[in-house]
């Protein structure tokens, strides 16, 4: 049996196979030596793999996307804040203004349901700041507002004050009150004629101070009417023939137009201006107007001894009484000694002046007050 071919073959094979390995090893080895490639970085250009297959075309560099840049847009602030009142709430569409303080540029706009306001797109300066609603005192801040481009300015809590009301109130003195009560009184003429100045139709009227009770006693006894009154008083006694003692003609009337005269200046002043001003008694009649008959005639008749003081109280009118005392005891200075009372004659013509001062109340107060023109209209 032949075994020798069997033994060459497996010899050749062997070195094939020793051959082969050999070979993979060093391709093996050269790997492992060759340093591994970096990864691309961010933003790097990577090579056009055209470029490498067609190396006749240039290469086109691309720039990073990163670079390119987006316009300039011009920076301004927002200005924005909150319109409340004294109590805490919100003061809605009230008009906020912003004026630029040197260009004068005003712009303006309105606060929400809430009171907030806000100005978009301000531009950098100095402005001033003004609230106006309606029912609120205007306001204005103290200082200008600074505004920095690309800031947002917030304005601190704008409180509104209530409205300031102006009113005028004219104040009065008592003096001053009762100047204005006499005047209406000294335009108080019955049947438009004859003054009817010492009645006043003021239940509340207020007092007289000295002045004005001589300044009373003034106007009446210069009143035209007086003159008249006097005069024809004076022709009626002459005609009787009462006071020979002055006589006749013109002479004698004179004297007793001046005789009667005189006791209207002394009962006037005495009674109704010097006595009241010295014991503070109001010598005008106070019209009642109101009540029973029985009444009203009582409290007429009662004036003539009680009147009211100038502290607002009742008390006995020595004015009235003392003065007719006086002004008879006056009058027998300037009557002829022939017709010059006594005393009794002269307390009994006293008597008689209040009587007649009784008559003329009940008059006031139940008919000349219809008769009278200027009389002033009834307080509510």
């Amino acid at each position: 049996m032949d075994f020798a071919p069997a033994t060459n073959r497996s010899a050749v094979c062997a070195s094939v196979m020793c051959a082969l390995a050999l070979l993979l090893c060093a391709s093996a080895t050269r790997l492992w030596a060759q340093p591994p490639s970096a990864p691309p970085s961010p933003g790097s250009v990577l090579p056009d793999t055209s470029s490498q297959a067609e190396p006749d075309q240039p290469s086109v560099t691309q720039e990073p996307h990163n670079s390119v840049q987006p316009p300039d847009i011009a920076a301004t602030a927002t200005v924005t804040g909150v319109i409340a009142d004294t109590d805490g709430a919100a003061v809605p569409t009230a008009q906020v203004a912003l004026q630029d303080a040197e260009s004068n540029a005003t712009h303006t706009t309105r606060s929400d349901a809430h009171g907030v306001f806000t100005f978009s797109s301000v531009p950098e300066g100095q402005y001033v700041l003004t609230v106006r609603a309606p029912g609120f005192a205007s306001w204005k801040i103290k200082d200008v507002l600074v505004v920095h481009e690309g800031e947002e300015s917030v304005v601190p809590e704008v409180q509104l004050g209530v409205e300031s009301i102006n009113t005028t109130v004219n104040a009065i003195t008592m003096e001053d009150l009762a100047e204005q009560q006499i005047t209406t009184e000294e335009h108080q003429r019955i049947l438009a004629v004859l003054p009817n100045f010492y009645v006043s139709y003021v239940p509340d009227a207020a007092p007289l101070t000295r002045k004005q009770k001589f300044k009373l006693a003034v106007v009446v006894s210069r009143d035209p009417v007086t003159f008249f009154t006097t005069g024809v008083t004076a022709g009626i006694e002459q005609w009787q023939g009462d006071f020979a003692g002055y006589g006749q003609e013109f002479s004698g009337y004179a004297k007793r137009y001046a005789a009667t005269y005189g006791d209207r200046l002394s009962s006037t002043f005495l009674g109704a201006a010097l006595l009241p001003s010295l014991l503070h008694q109001d010598p005008r009649y106070y019209y009642r107007g109101h009540g029973h008959v029985i009444v009203r005639a009582l409290y007429a008749i009662s004036t003539v001894a009680v009147c009211k003081g100038d502290n607002g109280h009742w008390q006995p009118n020595f004015s009235n009484v003392l003065g007719n005392l006086g002004a008879a005891g006056i009058s027998t200075l300037y009557y002829p000694e022939s017709d010059q009372h006594s005393l009794q004659v002269t307390v009994t013509n006293t008597l008689l002046g209040v009587a007649e001062g009784a008559i003329g109340t009940l008059f006031q107060e139940f008919l000349l007050r219809h008769l009278t023109h200027g009389v002033p209209l009834a307080q509510p």
